[in-house]
């Protein structure tokens, strides 16, 4: 009886160190990316599941969940619903909706360099040393009441917040051309009140200076090469359809409407890549489209994915193509709920392989040393 009290002692101490042990910090894993495409998974809201993958380009390898990896002592992780993620000099930033937060990150090792506050922000860009996010200022939640979203400028050396202006409600997507700043305020918290302006900041004087009528729900805007800027209009489910529209930065004026629902673009050289998941209340289900256009004469050129595989694809989410190779990835978010997949096609549209990312992946963005 007592040997076998001895072994149950032993027995349970050995459980009771191992449990300590698992619960210790994990030694932070040392990354050293070099060529490849950073994937954010927004992750399901209000379960903190948003995570950070990396697929080399070079060996073909994908590691899934980074910034956990190479960050294990910060609380949480990565947070509640990535929203965006840039990449500027040597730093990537990541835009963490609900975790009200913007992460900077050396983009060599994915370790966390600061983590900047600002509540509810959306996205980000950059411009002459500058960037510049989006926030709705105000917590998440249907308020008809809610106020005016603005825009922060953040210093890039400093990594501080050194400007603030006033846009119009919910403002989401952000460019910056010709000295200005565009802004796709959408009035998402409110669908009996939807906004349909793009705010024109000036950068100098970091005033809005106009609002561009254009449609209702507006979302995502980039700008090309030429000063053309690109906006593309969510709808609402019933008698407005997605659009996309291009604005003059020197007219400061819509002058072009495409009429093709567009619910994601990637603009390279001449070509923007887009494609369309669009929710239709009537029908109660979603209808997808592949569509590539010319950035030099607007046309529609073709379907861009050329051997049937978007049929196996649920539901779009992200999209990205390699300005050397010409390659191009995109994420499908599934359900929402389970593990999504990265998609990586050729430049001839044919699928060479696919990969499991985390929760919701939607946002991409290449680097290379």
């Amino acid at each position: 009886m007592a040997l076998r009290l001895v072994i149950i002692l032993l027995l349970y101490s050995i459980a009771f160190l191992g449990c300590r042990k698992s619960l210790e910090p994990q030694p932070e894993e040392g990354f050293n990316f070099i060529n490849g495409l950073y994937l954010l998974n927004e992750g399901n809201m209000s379960m903190n599941k948003a995570s950070l993958d990396f697929y080399d380009l070079s060996t073909g390898i994908y590691e899934r969940d980074v910034y956990k990896r190479a960050n294990p002592d910060v609380v949480l992780s990565l947070g509640d619903v990535g929203n965006d993620i840039q990449l500027y000099g040597s730093k990537l930033y990541i835009v963490v909706n609900a975790s009200n937060k913007i992460e900077v990150l050396d983009a060599r090792t994915a370790k966390r360099i600061k983590k900047i506050d600002l509540i509810n922000c959306r996205y980000i860009t950059f411009y002459n040393g500058k960037a510049y996010v989006s926030s709705y200022n105000a917590n998440i939640g249907v308020d008809p009441a809610s106020p005016n979203g603005k825009v922060v400028e953040i210093d890039t050396a400093s990594l501080s917040i050194s400007r603030t202006t006033s846009v119009g409600r919910q403002p989401d997507g952000v460019a910056a051309a010709n000295n200005k700043l565009y802004v796709a305020n959408s009035g998402g918290y409110n669908p009996n009140a939807y906004e349909r302006t793009v705010s024109v900041i000036d950068l100098k004087s970091f005033n809005e200076i106009k609002r561009i009528d254009v449609e209702i729900n507006l979302h995502r805007v980039k700008a090309d090469n030429k000063g053309n800027v690109f906006v593309n209009s969510r709808g609402d489910g019933h008698n407005t359809h997605s659009n996309f529209f291009m604005i003059d930065s020197q007219k400061d004026e819509v002058v072009r409407k495409f009429n093709a629902p567009v619910s994601n673009f990637w603009i390279d050289d001449e070509h923007i890549y887009t494609y369309a998941s669009e929710w239709s209340n009537i029908n109660r289900e979603n209808s997808f489209v592949y569509n590539q256009f010319s950035s030099s004469d607007l046309g529609f050129e073709k379907k861009y994915i050329t051997d049937g595989s978007e049929k196996s694809i649920h539901m779009p989410y992200g999209i990205a193509v390699n300005q050397q190779t010409k390659d191009i990835f995109i994420t499908d978010a599934k359900n929402y709920v389970t593990s999504g997949t990265l998609h990586h096609y050729n430049a001839s549209g044919k699928l060479l392989r696919s990969f499991t990312t985390g929760d919701i992946p939607g946002h991409m963005v290449f680097y290379k040393q």
